[in-house]
């Protein structure tokens, strides 16, 4: 056999093998069942934010962001955490760096009015609130609960 015939040939057994490491390609055969969600995963800190465990949530969604810098549900929830912690400026980050990932990520949208009421911006609110609505209308639960509160700030102002 000639080198170029020996060289096409391991390659074809190669690729059929699926050896695509050199080609950047995924390193676990396709039949490989997904990996088990990680100690202190996405899920668990949801858990932890629904259960108003914000420190908790905040660590493992820490974790989270740390392994997938672009996850903007990771990063809206860590904002959400540390709104409920007070901690207001931060969580204006956070929502800040969740919208720069997800523009029309609508729990961020509508968490960030919800903080700006909270800092008694509310016409930054009611920016919110019209983006909202071009996302996805009056009906929908983030522009529903955020108009609520609106309507209550303004009825406290």
């Amino acid at each position: 056999m000639t080198p170029v015939a020996i060289f096409g040939s391991a390659f074809l057994l190669l690729a059929a093998a699926g050896g695509t490491h050199a080609m950047g390609g995924d390193s676990k055969p396709a039949t490989t069942a997904p990996a088990a969600p990680k100690a202190g995963g996405y899920t668990e800190a949801e858990k932890a934010v629904k259960a108003k465990e914000y420190e908790k949530a905040i660590t493992m969604l820490e974790g989270v962001v740390g392994r997938e810098p672009r996850n903007a549900d990771a990063l809206n929830y860590l904002a959400y955490s540390h709104r409920e912690l007070g901690r207001n400026d931060v969580a204006l980050r956070y929502y800040q760096q969740a919208l720069g990932i997800n523009a029309n990520h609508r729990g961020a949208n509508e968490y960030l009015g919800q903080l700006y009421l909270k800092m008694g911006k509310i016409s930054e609110a009611q920016a919110q609130l019209a983006k909202l609505e071009k996302l996805c209308g009056k009906g929908c639960e983030e522009f529903e609960s955020l108009r609520a509160a609106i309507e209550r700030a303004a009825k406290r102002s």
